[in-house]
């Protein structure tokens, strides 16, 4: 599945739609966030995260969508299961990503 990037005004048709949503926030000066997205990419076609929508974030130009996930450091990972928060981390290794994702199944 794709990565697909989102606005405030989109994202909470995006969380009804969907009922697994994994986010990653980023921001265009984020040298982590640029490293981390060839990477979120890559999971987003793995086919253990099938049934779950990939999204990233511009933590600086949405303000709602950063508050829903209680984003504290970029890049900043959430997850939402049925349009709801579950849990979210600050950091940039794919293992963390990895099994954060997974609480989705």
């Amino acid at each position: 599945m794709a990565v697909e990037i989102v606005t405030d005004s989109e994202f909470g048709s995006k969380l009804s739609e969907n009922d697994k949503v994994v986010v990653k926030y980023y921001a265009d000066w984020c040298g982590n966030c640029r490293l981390f997205s060839p990477k979120y990419k890559r999971l987003s076609n793995d086919d253990r995260f099938a049934g779950v929508s990939f999204l990233d974030v511009n933590a600086e130009q949405n303000p709602e969508a950063r508050k829903a996930g209680g984003v504290t450091n970029l890049p900043y990972f959430a997850i939402f299961k049925g349009g709801e928060f579950v849990e979210g981390f600050a950091g940039s290794k794919e293992d963390a990503v990895v099994d954060l994702i997974s609480k989705l199944n």
